[in-house]
């Protein structure tokens, strides 16, 4: 059974920036048995960027919509694993105002990191929180999950651009704020195929140039994932080929051939 200064062990060893941003995707049965639960993962989380920011998504896309547009910021729960949950409920917590696509976030300029999500029409647009995680050379934990949870990655098709990864039309979703006030947040949503199942195919790729880099918590492996270098990467291989993601197909040695050595970091 693991307990904290384990896990406090194990993420130190992960080299990652302790003043800089971090994004947790999780699974916490991955993780294995650990005295105190999800909220011992929490604490060691917490108190390993304490002097940086801490960012969980805290998504509700499956419970919000045309149908059941309102979305709570205080009590709509996360539908995406129970640390995004819990830790949205966390004292100093700062969850974002985006009805589908929300994140919540702790310790330094959390505030600014969530404010103006609501603005945009789009789940992950550049200017919205997961832009931010780019602009702050941010790692993304993938903990005991794959590429396929890696939701930067939808943003990296928005900015690019790609076509058929969002509604052409609006729902009219509505953010409520916990003094009751309601802001309406017309919103396109992903659609299509399921572009995210397919992402897998580019983690050998991404490994061997960096982009990606492998860790331990408890018993879960994690994928250590660089914002900057899977942005530029990825933004080449769609300019490459716009459809990458739309099947299960592994790289073609063609591909493979175009896109090696277009980057030296």
């Amino acid at each position: 059974m693991y307990n904290e200064e384990d896990l406090l062990t194990q993420l130190k060893d992960m080299n990652i920036d302790q003043n800089g941003t971090i994004i947790v995707h999780s699974s916490m049965k991955s993780v294995g048995d650990v005295e105190g639960g999800a909220d011992t993962v929490l604490d060691a989380f917490s108190n390993f960027m304490k002097d940086g920011l801490l960012v969980f998504p805290t998504h509700t896309w499956a419970d919000v919509n045309k149908n059941q547009p309102k979305y709570y910021v205080d009590t709509s729960p996360s539908h995406i694993g129970i640390l995004t949950e819990k830790f949205r409920k966390r004292p100093n917590v700062i969850r974002s105002l985006h009805p589908t696509h929300s994140v919540a976030a702790l310790g330094k300029d959390a505030k600014s990191f969530t404010e103006g999500n609501e603005k945009f029409d789009t789940p992950c647009a550049r200017g919205s929180s997961w832009g931010k995680l780019l602009d702050r050379h941010a790692k993304i934990l993938l903990v005991g999950v794959d590429l396929k949870r890696n939701t930067f990655i939808h943003g990296i098709e928005e900015w690019v651009d790609i076509p058929g990864r969002v509604t052409d039309g609006h729902e009219d979703l509505i953010t409520v704020l916990p003094d009751g006030t309601e802001i309406l947040v017309p919103s396109r949503r992903h659609y299509g195929l399921s572009w995210s199942e397919h992402y897998w195919k580019v983690e050998k790729i991404l490994a061997e140039k960096g982009a990606i880099e492998y860790g331990k918590l408890g018993d879960a492996d994690v994928l250590i994932c660089d914002t900057v270098k899977l942005t530029d990467y990825i933004t080449e291989m769609l300019k490459i080929d716009p459809d990458l993601f739309s099947d299960n197909e592994p790289l073609s040695k063609e591909f493979i051939e175009e896109f090696d050595g277009l980057f030296v970091y």
